[in-house]
C-alpha cells in the first residue's frame, strides 16, 4: 500500500468513520469460506468490514498501513486486536489465518506481491476475498452526484474490469449485491469529505465542493430526514489449494 493518497484516510478520520457504509451481511456471508474462523482484514481503516466480519463471530485481526486510521478502529472495536503493516508485508505469522480479507483497499497494492503475503499467512485452501461498495450511479440524484464528485479510485478500478488475483491462487469467482444507503445531508457531506481526492484538494476547493455536495442532499431530502444513495457491492474471492 504505497499511495499516499491510500494511507491520506486519518486526515478525515472522524468522517470516514461517521459516513462511510458497511458491507451487506448477505456480501460478507459470500465473502468468507464456510468453517472460517481466523481473518485477517488488511486495509482496515476504522474498521467497516473489521466489525462486520466480526459479527459473525469470527476472530478478527485488522491490519493497517495508517496508524491513526487504527486508533479510530480501536475506539469503535475494542475487542478486535490491530497491527501496523502492508498488505506486501503482514505482521502475521505463516499459516495463521482461514481468510485474507480486504475491504475498499486492493487497489492501492502491488497485487503480486500482496497475493504472495496472503498466501504466505493463509492456512492451505485459505481464501482471499476482496470486496468494494461502490456507488450506482445510472439513475437519479446518484448521477447528479457523479457530476459533482469525480470517480473514486475504487471506483475506476472496479469499472476498469475490477481485480486479477494470479498465483498461488486459483480461478477467481465473483458475485453482487445491490442495496441503498440511507444518509443525512450531513452524513453525505461526510461521505465525500472522507474521500482521497477531496482529502488533497486545497481548502478553498474543498469547501467549494462540500458546499454543491450539501446543496445536492438538501434538495433531495426525503420524508424521513434521509437521502437513500444506491449501492452496487462488488465481491471476488479466490482459494489458495
Amino acid at each position: 500500500m504505497s499511495s499516499s493518497r491510500g494511507t491520506s484516510f486519518h486526515l478525515a478520520a472522524d468522517a470516514y468513520a461517521r459516513a462511510r457504509p458497511s458491507y451487506p451481511a448477505e456480501a460478507v456471508a459470500w465473502l468468507l469460506p464456510d468453517g472460517s474462523v481466523d481473518v485477517a482484514a488488511v486495509g482496515a481503516g476504522t474498521g467497516k468490514l473489521s466489525a462486520a466480519i466480526a459479527a459473525t463471530g469470527r476472530r478478527v485481526v485488522a491490519v493497517d498501513p495508517d496508524a491513526g486510521m487504527l486508533v479510530k478502529l480501536r475506539e469503535e472495536l475494542p475487542d478486535v486486536r490491530t497491527e501496523v503493516g502492508t498488505a506486501e508485508a503482514l505482521p502475521l505469522p505463516d499459516a495463521s489465518v482461514d481468510a485474507v480479507t480486504f475491504g475498499q483497499a486492493w487497489h492501492w497494492v502491488d497485487p503480486e506481491r500482496a497475493a504472495a503475503e496472503a498466501a504466505r499467512v493463509l492456512r492451505p485452501g485459505g481464501t482471499l476475498g476482496l470486496i468494494w461498495n461502490i456507488r450506482d450511479t445510472r439513475s437519479g440524484w446518484a448521477s447528479e452526484l457523479a457530476q459533482i464528485i469525480d470517480p473514486s479510485d475504487a471506483e475506476e478500478f472496479v469499472a476498469g474490469g475490477g481485480p486479477t488475483i494470479g498465483a498461488p491462487f486459483g480461478a477467481t469467482r465473483t458475485a453482487t449485491f445491490a442495496w441503498e444507503n440511507p444518509l443525512t445531508v450531513d452524513g453525505l457531506v461526510d461521505l465525500v469529505a472522507s474521500r482521497s481526492a477531496t482529502i488533497a484538494l486545497p481548502e478553498e476547493e474543498r469547501a467549494e465542493l462540500l458546499g454543491r455536495v450539501r446543496e445536492l442532499g438538501e434538495r433531495v431530502l426525503g420524508e424521513r430526514g434521509a437521502v437513500e444513495l444506491p449501492y452496487i457491492t462488488h465481491v471476488y474471492r479466490a482459494e489458495w489449494a
